[in-house]
């Protein structure tokens, strides 16, 4: 919990940062970075309790990573409404993406990666297509801002489409390639007792007292 809050403090510097100055993207984007997270977390932690029984803690952490990273390529170009949105599907989302998903597909995902970040950064990035009001630009009113489908310009949807398709193929090859080389050199899984042992004994000697 202590390091999920640090990451969200630090977030805000991230997003809010990214405008290169204290304006009002950086604002906008500051206040969409915090509701996101919000809803997120709180969207997560009622999935675990409607389909576990109960909450957790480290849902509660796994839904605001997930918002924080769907709100990053939205948090400068989408309004607080809007954001409210993305952190609750976000963390809905995530949250079936660890659960149900990884077990549909089998996968070894032990820290959740792909389902928090990949599916939370899909996420965002179509939604951003949805709800974006204007590039570069913190108001709907901006003349020459690209804005999104509920404000009339339903391509930008398809654009962010092509830019999430584009990044699975991407990642999808070059870390195929790395994987391969990893399993080649050291290999990619350590030995059925090296796992009940534990990695930090087994390849580090490291053990508590």
């Amino acid at each position: 919990m202590v390091g999920a809050s640090l990451l969200w403090v630090g977030w805000f510097g991230f997003n809010a940062g990214s405008a290169l100055e204290a304006n009002g993207s950086a604002a906008l984007a500051f206040v969409t970075t915090l509701v996101a997270t919000a809803a997120a977390t709180l969207s997560w932690i009622a999935g675990e309790a409607l389909s576990k029984g109960k909450a957790s803690m480290l849902g509660a952490a796994s839904g605001a990573v997930a918002g924080l990273v769907a709100i990053t390529p939205a948090a400068g170009f989408v309004m607080p409404g809007p954001a409210l949105a993305i952190g609750l599907v976000a963390g809905a989302v995530c949250f079936w993406a660890c659960t149900s998903l990884k077990h549909m597909m089998g996968y070894d995902d032990s820290l959740d990666a792909f389902g928090v970040h990949a599916v939370g950064g899909y996420v965002g990035a179509i939604l951003t297509g949805v709800f974006a009001v204007g590039a570069l630009s913190a108001t709907p009113a901006s003349p020459d801002g690209t804005s999104g489908l509920i404000f009339g310009n339903p391509g930008q949807v398809l654009i962010q489409l092509y830019g999430v398709g584009a990044t699975i193929i991407y990642t999808a090859i070059v870390s195929a390639i790395l994987l391969k080389i990893v399993d080649l050199t050291i290999g990619l899984r350590v030995s059925d007792e090296a796992e009940r042992d534990g990695l930090d004994l087994a390849l580090h000697g490291e053990a508590v007292q």
